[in-house]
């Protein structure tokens, strides 16, 4: 079969471009979005493949804000915008963490409170299994040590992966794990990646032992 020749003549013109690219002076399509600031990030400028890839690597997210802002930004990021609290508090409706042993309030659990001499320790169960045995300063006071530990060794766990995640060692102090802070966060920016999924998990790392090395060791 006989390839028919194309008639230049005949041949179809391209359709223009439906959306024009938003660049000045840019005669191309603007088929790629991307929002117009940080306050309006559901309007779009459109670009053309080449100026949406120039604005992006422009693009600052924090542009504007103050240092404190910028701080207050990320952390709340590391909840994802939502409210929190610290553990064994609780400020919205609903019932309270039950802290028997009072792990969260720093209080100690020895046997001397509702099950050593309240209603199971001298009324009605008298110095039984409930007084003094198992109830009393017997199995739940070793229980309350056993987790009083496992809750410090939590703490310290937590603290020794928060330092190597900064690659520090103590002493700190507030003006050297702040420098570290700003380093690791600028190196690891999704921004600076284009978006990098990894350098987002990376970023939501780093927030989360800033917190930790703050609260274990300036709060």
């Amino acid at each position: 079969m006989r390839r028919q020749p194309n008639d230049p003549v005949f041949a179809a013109e391209p359709e223009p471009p439906t959306r024009l690219c938003d660049h000045p002076g840019c005669a191309c399509g603007g088929d790629f979005r991307a929002p117009r600031s940080r306050l309006e990030l559901d309007r779009y400028h459109w670009f053309c493949l080449e100026h949406v890839r120039a604005y992006n690597l422009a693009w600052n997210y924090y542009a504007g804000m103050s240092e404190p802002e910028i701080e207050a930004e990320i952390r709340r990021d590391t909840v994802w915008q939502r409210p929190s609290w610290k553990l064994g508090e609780r400020h919205g409706p609903g019932p309270r963490v039950r802290d028997p042993f009072g792990l969260y309030e720093g209080k100690e659990h020895n046997g001397g409170g509702q099950h050593g001499n309240g209603q199971h320790g001298n009324g009605q169960h008298g110095n039984g299994q409930h007084g003094n045995g198992q109830h009393g300063n017997g199995q739940h006071g070793s229980h309350a040590g056993g987790r009083t530990g496992e809750a410090a060794a939590r703490v310290a766990s937590a603290r020794a992966q928060a330092l190597a995640v900064f690659d520090l060692e103590p002493p700190l102090t507030p003006v050297r794990l702040k420098a570290r802070y700003k380093m690791l966060v600028k190196a690891h920016h999704p921004d600076a990646h284009g978006g990098d999924k990894a350098a987002e998990e990376k970023l939501k790392i780093i927030n989360q032992a800033y917190a930790t090395l703050k609260a274990s060791y300036f709060n």
